[in-house]
This record gives C-alpha cells, sequence and structure tokens, in this order.
C-alpha cells in the first residue's frame, strides 16, 4: 500500500471532527500492520470502493467510545455505550470517511463510495481481518481520547 493514501484521510479527520466538538487532532504513531490484527472496545468498519478499494477502521476502548459520543452531544453525560452514543460514533465515521472520498477528489482519485458504518464492540480481544495485504494504523489524540484509525486501502 502506497503510504501516501492515508494523508486525505488525516486530513479529513482534522476538518471534521472540529465540527462535532472535538477540537484538536494529532497524530501520535505510525505502523504498518498485516491484514489480520486483534482489537478491543470499539471498532467502527467502513468499506471504501471504487478506484481506491478496502476499509477504513476507527477503534477505541469503550470508555473512550462515551467519552467521544459525549463530546459530539454537547457534553450530555452518558452512563453507558447505548444506542445513541453508537449511532454518534457511527455518525462520526460516516463524516469523516464522506470527507475523506472528498480529500481523494482534490488529489485526482475520484468514484470512490463508502459502504455504511458497521459498529464491531467486544470485550476482550476481537479479531479483525481485512482484505488488503497491509494496513497502515495511525495513534491519534483527538483531544484527549486515544483513537486508532486502520486505514487498508489499496
Amino acid at each position: 500500500m502506497d503510504v501516501n493514501i492515508i494523508n486525505p484521510v488525516l486530513a479529513a479527520f482534522k476538518e471534521v471532527l472540529p465540527q462535532i466538538g472535538i477540537q484538536n487532532v494529532e497524530k501520535k504513531g505510525i505502523a504498518l500492520s498485516s491484514s489480520v490484527f486483534t482489537y478491543t472496545g470499539v471498532l467502527l468498519n467502513i468499506a471504501v470502493v471504487g478506484s481506491i478499494k478496502g476499509v477504513i477502521l476507527i477503534g477505541m476502548e469503550e470508555e473512550h467510545a462515551k467519552k467521544f459520543a459525549s463530546k459530539m452531544m454537547m457534553g450530555m453525560e452518558l452512563a453507558e455505550f447505548d444506542e445513541l452514543a453508537q449511532s454518534a460514533i457511527s455518525e462520526m465515521g460516516n463524516m469523516v470517511c464522506a470527507n475523506a472520498c472528498t480529500q481523494f477528489s482534490k488529489v485526482d482519485v475520484s468514484g470512490l463510495d463508502i459502504s455504511p458504518p458497521t459498529l464491531l464492540m467486544s470485550k476482550e480481544s476481537g479479531k479483525v481481518t481485512i482484505p488488503v495485504p497491509k494496513t497502515v494504523v495511525i495513534d491519534l489524540l483527538c483531544d484527549d481520547i486515544p483513537v486508532k484509525l486502520y486505514v487498508g486501502l489499496m
């Protein structure tokens, strides 16, 4: 995978998140992973089709997902990661990935479409296999919330 393929996705995060209550998006680390990995907490899966194919996944621990959703809902306190919080996180992923398609069009990659988000949750080690040989894993700090961004596009 061309590592430069992550730039439109990162640009989308930095453009969309301030619109929904997250003021600061900071890249803390980047690594290359295989197509199989484990996660705990919440993992949002959005497929990308068109001239570029693959998936974008957004992961965070459940407590962090509650905090993220709370910020999106203007500080509403959340006792649990309920349907409303799940919907908020799913909508954030939808907005970011739709914006990523727009960012790709700015660098002459057009004709992309995304799937509706699929939200996965695991209390222990969930295992994911994605349909690309390599995945770029980016550790982000969104305000004070750690988020893992998995970009598996080719």
